[in-house]
């Protein structure tokens, strides 16, 4: 059963625009804590007394539960949120069991953490469409960086990623527009940053130096090799 619900504002979260958080542990209780953070009405749940006991007064929202039973989740009204996120990393099986249990209900939307290849595989067959691998997405951002010519880096789906850097010598000093860089290269100039301002949208006319940072977008091989040019 649901049981040690702790709320600051004396009552549960259950309005469709809440977000349950399901495991507290690193990856959820940060997670949580910077949804709150930002506005959003969260309700924690974890089967740990001791972790709920650390988020007592620091969520809206607190409660100690087994959510690998589906009447504990009706119980919460976690049926009714909109969107729901599974940080259970270290029990597998609880993982598994409370994204399925998740499943069967209308709503929510479902975000789930995977710890490894086959956990996400498995949470992929369920019918998880935003399957979270922290470890494995920031290990691959980080190499990218760690490679000097690239200062950030962001993969979205499709192969397609957006890239901060400095502009590569062919860049520079002429306006984008007579340069034909999505021609020649396949990418986009978006933004431009001159130091000490601020990031400002590129246009045709946008003259680029050699101590700016763009924002580069495009398919990962064509925006990492742009990237990668002296």
């Amino acid at each position: 059963m649901a049981k040690d619900i702790f709320t600051r504002r004396g009552e549960r979260a259950a309005h469709p625009d809440s977000v349950a958080v399901i495991g507290l542990g690193r990856f959820g209780g940060s997670l949580a804590l910077e949804l709150e953070a930002q506005g959003t009405e969260v309700l924690g749940i974890d089967n740990n007394e001791d972790i709920v006991q650390s988020y007592n007064g620091r969520l809206a929202h607190v409660v100690r539960a087994d959510s690998t039973k589906e009447e504990v989740l009706r119980q919460l009204s976690v049926h009714e949120f909109d969107r729901a996120v599974v940080g259970i990393g270290s029990d597998l099986e609880a993982s598994i069991l409370t994204t399925s249990r998740l499943l069967t209900f209308k709503h929510p939307q479902i975000w789930a953490k995977a710890i490894s290849e086959p956990h996400a595989e498995i949470l992929e067959q369920l019918g998880v469409q935003h399957v979270i691998r922290p470890e494995h997405d920031m290990g691959r951002r980080v190499a990218h960086l760690v490679r000097g010519s690239i200062l950030d880096y962001v993969e979205f789906e499709d192969d397609f990623v957006m890239v901060r850097t400095q502009p590569p010598a062919d860049a520079r000093d002429r306006p984008l527009g007579v340069l034909g860089l999505r021609d020649k290269y396949g990418i986009t100039i978006v933004a431009v940053k001159r130091p000490g301002g601020t990031w400002q949208h590129t246009t045709a006319q946008t003259v680029l130096y050699d101590d700016d940072q763009i924002i580069v977008q495009g398919t990962k091989n064509l925006a990492e090799r742009f990237s990668s040019r002296p």
